[in-house]
């Protein structure tokens, strides 16, 4: 079944059968922190997302977006052509370019902390840039209609995930846990197979999906 907010937090307090006023208040986090658990466990393609910005002249750093995560590709657009950055350390490029106020076309970037990209060289003009990259969706727990993906698509992972963090709030038996952390297992298994399996190939390439027979 699919969960929402509503449904998901209901079924949270009756499978660690537990409505205390403190637990209740800290189920919103148990579901955020495995959210996170599983976005930062599994590319799912269904989590891409392109971007267009601009790079400015003299400025050797860009933006990222507001729910950026990780990066796929930088590109710098034209008219006719895309001119894809190189991805190096941060190190890499402050050796490689030491004066900040050495100019030309980009032709590496590198994050530079969660708020930034830093390119090499310091552009000498201003460019339009497209931005792949993987990011974070909104959590179930703020959408406006109480529904997400992950909620949608990975309700295994998403109960089993939350009621470990509930039962180790509770301090829960040691053995209830093993058995969701073994389920969360389970389901986060399911979506690697789907997100780094069967949405990255086709038929065509690789020909059909066969199950062998023992």
């Amino acid at each position: 079944m699919a969960w929402t907010y509503t449904t998901l937090t209901q079924a949270i307090k009756d499978y660690t059968e537990n409505t205390e006023t403190t637990f209740s208040n800290n189920i919103s986090l148990f579901i955020r922190t495995t959210e996170e658990k599983i976005l930062r466990s599994i590319e799912l393609p269904v989590f891409r997302k392109n971007t267009t910005g601009t790079i400015t002249s003299s400025n050797q750093y860009l933006a990222t977006p507001s729910d950026f995560l990780r990066p796929y590709s930088l590109a710098l657009v034209n008219s006719s052509s895309y001119e894809y950055l190189i991805n190096k350390d941060v190190n890499y490029i402050r050796e490689l370019y030491p004066v900040t106020a050495t100019t030309g076309v980009p032709k590496y970037y590198s994050l530079f902390n969660q708020n930034s990209f830093i390119l090499g060289p310091t552009p000498n003009a201003d460019f339009t840039t497209e931005l792949h990259y993987f990011y974070e969706p909104e959590s179930i727990t703020t959408s406006s209609d109480g529904t997400s993906w992950l909620g949608t698509n990975a309700e295994n992972a998403l109960l089993y995930g939350s009621l470990i963090d509930a039962y180790i709030f509770m301090k829960g038996e040691p053995d209830i846990i093993k058995n969701y952390s073994e389920q969360f297992e389970i389901a986060i298994g399911t979506l690697k197979l789907e997100g780094d399996g069967y949405d990255r190939t086709d038929a065509y390439r690789t020909g059909q999906r066969r199950i062998k027979v023992s």
